[in-house]
């Protein structure tokens, strides 16, 4: 059994009633066990036991939470979850796995999981943390992402704030993109190294700093307030608050 085995009560986190959640799990008792204590806590639960299953059922359907078995047979947890992320499917990610190393749960979290649970696992704290994902803004489905009086027009591909239009160049679009789907969230070097630029390691270079310094310049201009942010020893943020 790879379930550790806790008492479960259905108490305040049984308020988000009927929420839609998709369970990607091969193993038919693992996944009847999570659905049933699931349902019991009043979420609506549809099982997927592969992952062709699942990416059918993700187009077709509108789920507000995947919970995805990393190891799937055929199609695998982290490629259903890269291939939902890569058609914009704006939904929270759950990724259980029976591996624990840590670069294991990093891949998991870049692949686009938006949490990453380890088994064995109480059911309690599977519930938690899906508790814990639907309260989470998700990613917006939307062409026009906004952040202040910043606005990336993603279809137009045009950018302004305030009204005042932005000149960007395309890896300043894509740039600006990534940190405008992260919200006051610190991003690192390495971070916009492998998804900005795709580089599979991350070289000595001072690539990052000097395109998000043109970025700057061209997003915060003299008199406004700086959108933009470094933050020492971390990254950067894009955020009105700063960090």
């Amino acid at each position: 059994m790879l379930l550790a085995t806790l008492p479960t009560q259905a108490g305040p986190e049984a308020a988000m009633r009927q929420a839609q959640l998709l369970l990607v799990e091969d193993e038919a008792a693992i996944a009847e066990e999570i659905r049933a204590d699931l349902d019991s806590r009043g979420y609506a639960v549809t099982c997927a036991p592969d992952g062709h299953t699942a990416l059918d059922l993700a187009r077709t359907r509108r789920f507000d939470a995947l919970i995805v078995d990393r190891m799937l047979p055929g199609v695998d947890g982290l490629t259903v979850i890269t291939t939902v992320r890569e058609e914009n499917i704006a939904v929270p990610v759950l990724v259980l796995s029976a591996l624990n190393a840590v670069d294991e749960k990093v891949r998991g979290l870049k692949a686009g999981g938006d949490d990453y649970l380890t088994k064995p696992f109480a059911l309690d704290e599977l519930a938690a943390r899906v508790e814990a994902l639907l309260r989470r803004p998700v990613e917006t489905r939307e062409t026009v992402l906004r952040v202040g009086p910043l606005e990336l027009d993603l279809i137009e591909r045009s950018a302004n704030r305030d009204g005042r239009e932005i000149e960007l160049l395309p890896r300043e679009f894509k740039l600006l993109e990534y940190l405008m789907r992260r919200p006051n969230q610190v991003v690192t070097r390495a971070m916009l190294l492998e998804d900005v630029w795709h580089y599979r390691f991350v070289p000595q270079t001072n690539l990052v700093d000097v395109h998000i310094g043109k970025l700057r310049r061209k997003v915060d201009a003299a008199g406004e307030p700086p959108l933009i942010h470094s933050v020492r020893g971390a990254g950067f943020l894009l955020g009105e608050g700063g960090g």
